[in-house]
């Protein structure tokens, strides 16, 4: 793998995900998409985890006046990620959205996998693999217990026949899963660690932003060594989405385990 920039080390990473609520604030009251952009850039993350980003919605584009002149995962990536993929879910009359990863380094391929099990409920999996081998996986689970069962069963097969076993894996994002089924199967059955419980021996409650009371928000890795990791809630990130973000400080782990 080449170096992109002098600021990227390619064994440690910085990572974060946030469900951006289409660039408005909980309750839709303001539109926050430059702000969130601004504390992205803040972060410091080298790879970002985006669920509910709008790739094309006319009717605010007619009548939103800071809404900007192009898709938001390209205004969000501009000039510091110069790498994203994404996966268009929910298609409707006026446009699409879905989740997106943005990365200063680049891929080597991207797919976005569709796990829709409702027809009014349109779920995928985003799928990019970055040159040299790690893979990136980007999610957001249904709201219904069922649906999400169905859901991580695809995501398990999914990983175990499509992701070579020695190879490093991230997977983040919005999962629903407050009961945490979801989180005992990843744990058991696909062989991940969950960041927030690894270093703080529990999940993160990050759902809603202004005072979290529900696990939702995730970042499971394999083959990385957790330096560090935070629930950014702040009140400047809490006005930004009805989610709180998860940021998390990886290391590549040279010698095959994260634990």
């Amino acid at each position: 793998m080449t170096e992109v920039n002098n600021h990227t080390d390619m064994h440690r990473f910085k990572v974060l995900t946030l469900n951006i609520h289409k660039g408005f604030s909980m309750g839709n009251r303001r539109f926050t998409l430059d702000a969130i952009r601004s504390k992205l850039r803040e972060s410091g993350s080298n790879i970002v985890f985006l669920q509910e980003v709008i790739g094309e919605h006319e009717k605010h584009e007619n009548h939103l006046p800071d809404w900007p002149g192009t898709n938001q995962f390209e205004f969000l990536a501009d000039s510091v990620w110069s790498h994203y993929a994404y996966g268009r879910n929910a298609i409707y009359q006026h446009g699409h959205h879905g989740n997106a990863i943005l990365s200063e380094l680049p891929f080597s391929n991207s797919t976005n996998i569709d796990v829709s099990r409702l027809s009014f409920s349109q779920r995928g999996i985003l799928h990019g693999v970055l040159e040299g081998g790690i893979h990136l996986l980007c999610i957001h689970f249904g709201l219904l217990e069922n649906e999400r069962r169905r859901q991580v069963l695809d995501l398990g097969n999914y990983i175990q026949n499509e992701i070579p076993a020695g190879q490093p894996l991230i997977l983040a994002g919005d999962f629903n899963d407050w009961r945490k089924t979801a989180h005992r199967y990843l744990k058991q059955e696909c062989g991940l660690t969950e960041v927030h419980e690894q270093i703080h021996a529990r999940v993160a409650t990050t759902f809603p932003a202004f005072t979290p009371l529900l696990s939702m928000d995730r970042i499971y890795v394999r083959g990385f060594v957790i330096n560090s990791v935070q629930v950014l809630a702040s009140k400047d990130w809490r006005q930004l989405s009805d989610h709180c973000a998860l940021l998390a400080e990886l290391n590549i782990d040279s010698a095959g385990a994260n634990q």
